[in-house]
């Protein structure tokens, strides 16, 4: 009936704070997307290279969570997004899906 919460703190430093979009790991992740999907259209690169070019590629989001190693009740928020630039209305949900892991 709890869960001790753990994880999130690597997963964000490991990944997710400071310059983390680039435009060579734009074009990485163009190609990965190409050759998985045999087609690029899949790929948001705008997106992305407005991460790179107006938010220093830095990620726009928020995040709040419960301190790490407390022990919480089930059913108890872990953590919060939000997103601060209206252009990145997608990048929550792309988020989400890769932080899915911590919980």
């Amino acid at each position: 009936d709890s869960v001790c919460f753990f994880g999130l703190q690597y997963f964000l430093k490991r990944y997710m704070v400071g310059e983390v979009v680039t435009q060579e790991k734009i074009e990485e992740a163009a190609e990965l997307y190409a050759a998985h999907f045999s087609d690029d259209k899949m790929f948001f690169r705008e997106g992305w290279e407005h991460i790179a070019k107006n938010c220093g590629g830095k990620l726009p989001v928020e995040i709040k969570c419960v301190p790490e190693g407390m022990v919480i009740p089930n059913k108890t928020v872990l953590f919060t997004m939000v997103n601060t630039d209206p252009k990145c209305y997608w990048l929550t949900n792309f988020l989400e899906t890769l932080l899915v892991q911590v919980w």
